[in-house]
């Protein structure tokens, strides 16, 4: 009797243990999607693929009729965030790059030849591609001419001015020099890695390195243009006003959750970190997944969309201060002032600027050797550990 009252119990235990799970949950969550779910929806979303080369125009004629706006984009980490080797910049200044781990070195020289010596082997190959500008680090794959596709072990960090272990990839052993050379990149892999640091790069699921292009392009985040221009220039042909559709796709127009959503199609969404299980500093780096456990975040707030802060088109701001006009849309800057219609939030009593280098403190990850900052927004306190 004991134990088939105990089997029954089982199912309510479950039962009761899922509810729970569902209330403690950040109310976030509760219309929010992984990036998988988003691709699969009807309609653009970026990193998707599908869509014809042709419907692509590149971001020059996006230039026609938007040139202030593109002549500040093209100079931004994300629309240099991926170049042919041979042509990065980083590799072209440092002749010779090097990394040594217990019986393994490595080097990267003369541009893009890349060696891992041995003990039992020496290897050697021509790096094709790097992902990243260096603002923190650059990553690289190369191709065997068969398809496939393999990230080097090791990667260039601006903190160090030099390799290390390409994030995540580090090892105490290995099987092979092959393996402690580079790692297979899987088809999946492939799509997302050049999915975020290019544009236009897959029909279906295939890779058109030839047509693609580099870094984070107009149409990576408006979806093709070709029929929003082919609209646009008959209306000027025309003469006449348009108040149709635009024949684009407007990011502006995204609810909060969407819009946070939206990048997090690179950045990670929140499901997109629960699902993989990444704990510890490394989530750090996933802003959305942070912004969105912030108090102040709720179910959603339209002031805390991330191009709030960060003009997708202007080049990111490493200073504190560039960010007080977005805290100051809900907080006052000290009790003494009338604060704005939008503002129910408090005053800070601690100080009335650089409002980011206290309430988003800088937490070093130690794989990219580097400090991000922490997009869950609260108030910290000196030596609190991070906050999962």
């Amino acid at each position: 009797m004991r134990r088939r009252s105990i089997h029954r119990s089982i199912p309510l235990l479950a039962a009761c243990g899922l509810l729970a799970f569902c209330f403690i949950l950040p109310p976030l969550l509760h219309s929010q999607l992984s990036t998988p779910d988003h691709l699969a929806d009807p309609g653009f979303w970026p990193t998707k693929p599908g869509y014809p080369r042709s419907e692509y125009v590149g971001s020059a004629v996006c230039a026609g009729c938007h040139s202030s706006i593109y002549s500040s984009q093209i100079k931004t980490s994300m629309a240099l965030t991926a170049t042919r080797a041979s042509s990065s910049s980083i590799l072209l200044s440092h002749p010779q790059l090097n990394f040594s781990t217990g019986p393994y070195s490595y080097s990267i020289r003369a541009g893009a030849l890349y060696d891992m010596s041995s003990p039992s082997k020496k290897l050697n190959a021509t790096l094709t591609w790097a992902f990243g500008t260096g603002r923190v680090g650059q990553s690289y794959l190369f191709s065997p001419k068969d398809g496939t596709y393999r990230e080097a072990r090791v990667t260039y960090f601006s903190s160090l001015q030099n390799l290390h272990f390409t994030p995540a990839r580090d090892f105490t052993t290995v099987n092979s020099p092959e393996e402690a050379m580079y790692r297979e990149v899987s088809g999946g892999e492939v799509k997302r890695c050049f999915g975020c640091h290019t544009t236009a790069s897959f029909t279906g699921d295939r890779l058109d390195e030839e047509n693609l292009f580099l870094g984070v392009a107009c149409e990576a985040c408006h979806g093709p243009g070709a029929k929003h221009v082919s609209t646009m220039q008959s209306v000027a042909f025309a003469g006449t006003s348009y108040t149709g559709p635009l024949q684009i796709f407007t990011p502006a127009s995204l609810t909060p959750m969407d819009a946070v959503d939206f990048c997090g199609a690179c950045h990670a969404t929140s499901w997109d970190v629960i699902l993989s299980g990444a704990k510890g500093v490394s989530n750090a780096r996933s802003e959305p997944y942070r912004l969105e456990l912030s108090k102040c975040w709720g179910r959603g707030d339209a002031r805390l969309e991330c191009w709030n802060c960060h003009d997708p088109h202007q080049q990111i701001q490493s200073a504190p201060e560039s960010y007080d006009h977005v805290c100051l849309k809900c907080h006052r800057a000290s009790a003494q002032v009338q604060p704005p219609a939008s503002a129910a939030a408090r005053s800070c009593p601690v100080a009335t600027s650089a409002c980011s280098s206290c309430h988003m403190p800088k937490v070093y990850v130690p794989e990219m050797h580097f400090y991000f900052a922490d997009h869950n927004i609260h108030i910290a306190h000196p030596g609190e550990p991070y906050k999962e």
